[in-house]
């Protein structure tokens, strides 16, 4: 279903939106789409749909686990490996193209992006969990990055500038030059947003892609793949593997046929491919690894603006963005406060199917996730003291979906659940006494990603700032504490084991990143 979209536009953290306009086309969305569930979908190759021999992902709904919404072709390691081959041949012609053509055809793919944006979105509610809100927010972001980003391109001239002279018959200029094929490995939390992204910087620079969905949002990525092809991508320039990493083995990144890799995703693995991926010589991986992400609040902080801005970074999207406030740090002489006004706003959330528009809570996006979220409950049960949540939802639709409470638990400092990434509504309270003590708690763990801080003095938001480590930060953000980012509006960077170049998505350097310097000379 292609549905034309308005003018208004749906973010992370703002909603200039008629939402009865809004509601009344997500609607119609939904309702096409459920006459499609339990499809069947194949890989693409060069623009070709190809079938596999193993079992297909079985795609299913995790607010109804009934619910089968496709079945997925699962890549094996020898169709990863005609991808890459086919990858490589078309990448030659794509980027001899002139920079200018390829912004055109992206910018196509987000325009095309934006015609369906209710559909899309409407595929993410019901694949991942979000909220419609979430969702719509999602849709929107893929599209910006791709304008973003190609504002970028044109404004440094496709990256080719004059160098300097050492006689005045030297004429020499920089050249940045795409790397070959990358290896586009992306995360389920923003299956559309992330996805383009990271592989518009990569094709509009001139590389090819060998894309690879989450197992859990295949759909979602194949709404990607027909957004570039439809735009007009050749064939061969961006392949659509969806599959499993157990059956994939390492085709994907280990081919010696691929010049980068570009991945969000855990820590674990990003530390995986840096350190196994280059043999030969050192090669590209551009890497977003998650975070856990500290609010300080401190005691000159208003308290409503904090408590509105905490709760909803930390249990928008169920708590599963790598930006999500996982961890809070409150002055002792406003704890009580604090947290009473942030109970009472958790406990309000409406919980439920999150394709519903007055639902803002849905569920896990698995079975593993519950069982991470169990275990962690536990632990908060026996080191602290839950102020809300900390079980599995049951009852109703609760029983047909991965749901768990959103959790707030009151922690020593020395719990280990202030450091481990749970990627859950699960937020972990910590009480100081000053700010000096809750910036050297923001600063143990060995992430860097995003960080908050909800003060009324300057000089406190100022020092937060120079001191914290993290690549994102934001000072008395109601629509998220730690959330929120926006193309060109907040560069999405991790520091520590959070990234792996400094330089983020959403941001002016990243496009640079997928192209290698090349400097030319000519004696005239």
């Amino acid at each position: 279903m292609s549905t034309s979209s308005s003018k208004s536009k749906v973010t992370y953290s703002s909603a200039s939106v008629d939402m009865t306009d809004f509601h009344l086309r997500f609607d119609a969305a939904l309702a096409d789409l459920r006459t499609r569930l339990g499809r069947e979908y194949p890989l693409y190759i060069n623009h070709e749909p190809v079938s596999s021999p193993l079992p297909p992902i079985v795609d299913l709904a995790p607010a109804d686990n009934s619910v089968v919404l496709g079945k997925f072709a699962s890549a094996s390691g020898s169709l990863v490996e005609k991808a890459i081959s086919g990858a490589r041949v078309a990448q030659k012609a794509w980027a001899k193209r002139p920079f200018q053509e390829r912004v055109t055809i992206l910018r196509k793919a987000a325009e095309i992006i934006r015609e369906r944006k209710y559909e899309i979105a409407a595929v993410m509610s019901l694949e991942v969990g979000k909220s419609r809100m979430e969702a719509m927010g999602d849709a929107e972001e893929s599209a910006d990055l791709i304008d973003y980003y190609c504002g970028i391109y044109e404004e440094a001239n496709g990256y080719d500038r004059p160098l300097g002279r050492l006689s005045p018959n030297e004429n020499t200029r920089s050249v940045l030059r795409p790397f070959g094929v990358f290896a586009c490995i992306a995360p389920f939390n923003f299956p559309m947003a992330l996805s383009t992204g990271m592989s518009a910087a990569a094709l509009m620079t001139g590389n090819a892609v060998v894309y690879k969905p989450a197992q859990d949002t295949p759909w979602t990525g194949l709404m990607l793949y027909e957004a570039y092809a439809s735009a007009g991508v050749p064939a061969g320039v961006f392949q659509f593997m969806s599959g499993l990493a157990s059956n994939m083995g390492d085709a994907l990144w280990k081919n010696p046929e691929v010049d980068g890799i570009v991945f969000t995703g855990s820590k674990d693995v990003g530390m995986r491919l840096a350190k196994e991926f280059s043999t030969r010589w050192p090669k590209p991986v551009l890497m977003e690894m998650g975070g856990k992400n500290p609010a300080i609040v401190t005691a000159s902080a208003d308290l409503d603006l904090a408590s509105d801005g905490v709760m909803r970074s930390a249990f928008g999207l169920q708590g599963q963005k790598c930006s999500a406030c996982s961890r809070v740090y409150v002055d002792a002489k406003v704890a009580d406060d604090f947290l009473k006004r942030l109970v009472e706003k958790t406990r309000a959330l409406k919980l439920g199917d999150p394709s519903e528009k007055d639902v803002y809570f849905g569920p896990v996006i698995n079975g593993k996730a519950v069982k991470t979220f169990l275990e962690a409950a536990a632990q908060a049960k026996a080191e602290g003291e839950i102020l809300t949540g900390g079980e599995r939802l049951t009852g109703g639709i609760f029983d047909k979906g991965t749901y768990v409470a959103p959790t707030i638990a009151k922690l020593p400092l020395t719990s280990s659940l202030f450091e481990r990434e749970l990627f859950l509504p699960f937020l972990s309270v910590g009480i100081v006494h000053d700010l000096d003590e809750a910036l050297r708690e923001s600063n143990k763990v060995e992430f860097g990603l995003t960080a908050g801080i909800f003060s009324a003095h300057r000089e406190e938001i100022d020092r937060f700032f120079d001191e914290v480590e993290a690549g994102v930060c934001y000072a008395n953000r109601r629509t998220g504490a730690t959330t929120g980012a926006w193309p060109g509006v907040q560069s999405f960077c991790g520091w520590k084991g959070s990234g792996s170049t400094g330089k983020g998505g959403c941001g002016p350097y990243y496009v640079a990143q997928f192209m290698r310097e090349q400097s030319r000379t000519i004696m005239e």
